[in-house]
């Protein structure tokens, strides 16, 4: 399934990804995949800016300071769509991302002399679910904070809002963290979050610099979309038709029955198109398919681009039967590339995971460093706090104006307010494509950009209605 950031966005198809006023919501690919049933220590700076203290106040006792927190621990609370019907590993990365990040830092001495004890919930993919994990974590588990929550349906987002909870590092699934207020996602937004409307009066924006990208690297100017005959799926699609033609790109759209798709003569019509470029809007099951019926008839694209969401180890067997066109596969996203591990911080993260987590060597991906991120970004707010730690002293760190980048394993975000986008936004991305393993390597994501902080472009934000 696809996800995505800034250009169509992240839950069911193929979006581009990083929502601060552009990018689009994720809430689409997600209900695609619903439709489809389908060690060592790490070293004392790698929790924050600073080494992190492990003692407590200088008074030898630490407050129990706020809810959730006494002299000895802090209760933080995850919750994830683990059972959900599109399947355990579609949204469970970045649980496991924080877990490693606090397993890790407990290990130290904890933050402060204060160990972090997760309490974690699975809200079975459902509104319902979802609603009562909330309340159990704040109403009975009295959690101080929430982090890298990734869910299908956050329908307990006003509760949470309204309880003032921070929920830092967020997956933006879908709509609820450019609304909410004490709810920060792993991208930032610049939306008024004043609990009415969704973004602007009801408007989001989509930018184009993950099409742009495409055009100015690969001189591409042709590209195909292909959607289902599904509401969801073919809004989704006009959301990516409309961003490409914006950059200039001749667009063809190909639309396939749900329950029988004929990925053959998509194949055809893309080899008769010369398209360079292929998006979609549909889920996993959809993308391995249309490989298949591409690799079959030899037809050969550019790029066949997909998101963060992606970007993982899966892909090394999802699209086993199709290695042409998995030799084709491009992943965009707003952080770093696990697999590069000359970044300190990526190389702590994938220090804690071979330690704590060695049997998900083959479901690595980008999700479970954004969940660190994530436990990275709540760990910072919480350290600047020294031992009063509180949720008001936590969110004066994460709204402040400076942005916040994870020890570099994210793109600058921020949540500093601002009026509705208009002319260009300063855009930057990274970009990584999956090459098999020549003579018996290993093979992997391989990033195609020299820095995600210099690749970047002024690029036009188109509204939408989520």
């Amino acid at each position: 399934m696809q996800l995505t950031a800034r250009t169509p966005s992240r839950a069911a198809a193929a979006l581009p990804r990083r929502r601060r006023p552009g990018r689009v919501p994720a809430a689409v690919p997600i209900l695609l995949l619903l439709l489809a049933g389908c060690g060592t220590r790490l070293p004392d700076g790698a929790f924050s800016g600073r080494p992190t203290p492990t003692h407590p106040s200088a008074s030898g006792t630490n407050p129990a300071s706020d809810t959730g927190v006494t002299a000895t621990e802090i209760r933080v609370g995850i919750v994830t769509s683990l059972t959900s019907p599109v399947g355990s590993e579609v949204f469970s990365g970045p649980r496991f991302g924080a877990q490693a990040f606090f397993q890790a830092l407990n290990d130290r001495g904890g933050l402060h002399g204060r160990t972090v004890r997760l309490v974690t919930c699975d809200d079975g993919g459902s509104g319902i679910g979802n609603q009562d994990c909330v309340h159990r974590l704040i109403d009975q588990g009295h959690v101080f904070a929430f982090v890298s929550g990734s869910v299908l349906d956050y329908a307990g987002a006003p509760y949470v809002s309204g309880k003032a909870v921070p929920d830092v590092g967020g997956q933006p699934i879908g709509t609820a963290y450019d609304r909410w207020p004490h709810l920060y996602g792993i991208y930032g937004s610049s939306a008024p979050r004043d609990g009415r409307a969704v973004g602007w009066n009801g408007t989001l924006y989509q930018s184009t610099e993950v099409f742009r990208f495409f055009k100015e690297r690969l001189g591409a100017h042709s590209a195909a979309v292909v959607a289902y005959n599904q509401a969801d799926s073919a809004r989704y699609a006009g959301q990516l038709k409309a961003g490409l033609e914006a950059e200039g790109y001749r667009v063809l759209l190909q639309t396939v029955d749900f329950a029988l798709p004929n990925f053959q003569a998509v194949a055809a019509a893309v080899r008769a198109d010369g398209s360079q470029l292929l998006f979609d809007a549909m889920d996993t099951r959809g993308n391995a398919a249309l490989c298949r019926a591409l690799d079959e008839a030899g037809v050969q694209v550019t790029a066949k681009v997909t998101n963060v969401q992606n970007w993982s180890e899966s892909v090394r067997t999802d699209y086993q039967s199709s290695p042409g066109c998995r030799n084709a596969l491009w992943a965009t996203s707003s952080s770093l590339n696990y697999e590069d591990e000359q970044y300190p911080a990526v190389h702590e993260f994938r220090t804690a995971m071979a330690r704590y987590y060695p049997d998900r060597a083959a479901q690595l991906s980008a999700w479970e460093l954004e969940g660190w991120a994530g436990a990275q970004w709540l760990t910072d707010a919480m350290d600047s706090c020294g031992a009063d730690l509180t949720r008001a002293c936590v969110e004066a760190f994460i709204n402040r104006a400076e942005p916040y980048d994870a020890h570099g394993l994210i793109l600058p975000a921020s949540f500093v307010p601002q009026p509705p986008p208009t002319g260009l936004l300063h855009a930057c991305l990274n970009a990584a494509r999956w090459q098999d393993a020549a003579q018996g390597g290993k093979g992997g994501w391989v990033t195609q950009v020299p820095s995600m902080t210099t690749t970047c472009f002024d690029v036009p934000q188109l509204p939408y209605k989520p």
